[in-house]
């Protein structure tokens, strides 16, 4: 029964794209040729001509983009992408066939092009508008997958989360199974052991299993779905990336073989562009403010302790690549001679005068913005470290190294939180990781706006 609901949705949809591709393409014709058009109006009969093709090309890769699954746990975005990319698929065989077999007609470029992107807004705004009504429907009642969970952890705790925040997938939880009678802590009626699935699905009207076992219990996974068995329920399984991902983790499939990203860098293709574009912007903005307090800066260095005025110290950025990064002189030429590369402290004798307070007020740090402009550092990211220090914190810390996916920051979720200079590094890197797995360009504004509300001075800063 729910199969046969399930085919009679998928033949409307596919019927109801049809009619909008019909729709599309006159109104396509319509746009061009009588709202925005001049001089002759070529004959409607030589556009109908492509409807056949283009009710049959469009069918086809609307189908092979498996368009009409059902799309109860897929993501919106990723379904407008496929529409998107069905339907410029759609537009390149329609000119093929335009050239090739209607060469004694003539076509206007732009009545395709607009066909093009109105059948991809309208099939979008489409399926919008039947999942509103299906949302409905289901507060409702109807249209509704009754559910077992089989697991616990986070991962059972994750899929509670998010089924319970997206109401409109109709899934409704019967329960779960589990090893532990308190039901994992979790609010759902405990159903049984994990090994009585095969109880609970012969005495339920159970459509869907969601497998979300810990990683530890990988092994009973085989024994699971033996129990199982030929039951006629869908089946999902949820890995337990919590526990294996130590950096935004996610799933991805190349070549119909799905790939676990246990580690990866938040910044690639797009983002890093912006992110790059930003600070190259921003940073030459803020260089070009910062220019006659530098110069002052520059004197004063100059006429108090002499040349040179800036400071050159190899820090590790980005995948653990060194780099020198500049700063205004504060110390002494020889001022690590005999100790070596150590913390800077309150009241450090090291220091000279001008240095304490360029120190005390985050000045001594405006040559970085050199760095960014170089692509060495980023406007906002973790505070890059001394080789030295790196190795020992390394040791001491463990997921130290993952700071190193971004590029290192003039300013940083941390530094705006107060941790930065001889503060607790475990802390530093808590917020660190914090910053990078939840990045985005907003994020990184808001940091930078909150340096500047809060001012360069900072308790820490010596």
């Amino acid at each position: 029964m729910l199969k046969a609901h399930s085919r009679l949705f998928e033949q409307l949809a596919f019927v109801a794209d049809l009619a909008l591709l019909v729709v599309c393409w006159v109104g396509a014709y319509a746009l061009r040729f009588h709202v925005f058009g001049h001089g002759d109006i070529p004959p409607f009969r030589d556009y109908a001509l492509q409807l056949l093709p283009i009710l049959i090309v469009w069918g086809l890769a609307f189908r092979a983009f498996d368009l009409y699954r059902p799309h109860r746990l897929a993501s919106h975005l990723a379904e407008w992408f496929d529409i998107a990319k069905a339907s410029t698929l759609g537009v390149l065989v329609l000119i093929a066939l335009m050239t090739f077999a209607f060469r004694s007609y003539e076509y206007s470029r732009v009545v395709i092009v607009t066909f093009w992107a109105v059948s991809i807004v309208g099939a979008s705004l489409s399926r919008a508008v039947f999942r509103e009504v299906l949302r409905v429907a289901r507060r409702h009642g109807y249209n509704l997958r009754h559910a077992v969970l089989v697991g616990g952890g986070e991962p059972a705790a994750e899929v509670l989360r998010v089924l319970r925040r997206r109401p409109d997938t109709g899934i409704r939880l019967l329960g779960l199974l589990s090893d532990k009678r308190d039901g994992e802590g979790l609010a759902l009626p405990w159903l049984g052991g994990v090994e009585e699935i095969r109880a609970v699905l012969t005495s339920r009207p159970v459509d869907i299993v969601i497998i979300a076992l810990p990683h530890v219990d990988y092994a009973r996974l085989g024994a699971v779905l033996n129990e199982i068995g030929d039951e006629p329920v869908t089946i999902h399984f949820v890995p337990d990336l919590f526990s294996l991902a130590s950096l935004r983790g996610g799933v991805e499939e190349f070549e119909s073989v799905p790939f676990i990203h246990l580690r990866e860098s938040p910044l690639y293709g797009w983002d890093r562009v912006l992110k790059r574009a930003v600070d190259v912007g921003l940073g030459a903005l803020a260089l070009g403010l910062a220019l006659p307090v530098m110069a002052a800066i520059i004197a004063a260095i100059a006429a108090t302790s002499g040349r040179p005025v800036l400071y050159r110290q190899e820090r590790m950025g980005l995948d653990g690549r060194r780099f020198w990064m500049l700063k205004f002189r504060t110390m002494p030429l020889d001022a690590e001679a005999a100790t070596g590369p150590q913390w800077a402290t309150p009241d450090d004798p090291r220091r000279t005068h001008l240095g304490a307070w360029l120190r005390r007020f985050s000045l001594d740090e405006l040559p970085q913005l050199f760095n960014v402009l170089r692509g060495d550092m980023s406007l906002v990211g973790p505070r890059p470290e001394r080789p030295s220090f790196v190795e020992e914190f390394r040791r001491r810390v463990p997921g130290y190294m993952l700071r190193h996916k971004v590029k290192a920051g003039i300013t940083g979720w941390a530094q705006i939180h107060g941790w930065r200079g001889n503060t607790s590094i475990e802390k530093r890197i808590e917020y660190d990781l914090y910053y990078i797995e939840r990045w985005s360009l907003r994020f990184d504004l808001s940091i930078l706006l909150q340096t500047l509300w809060l001012g360069f001075r900072n308790r820490n800063a010596y």
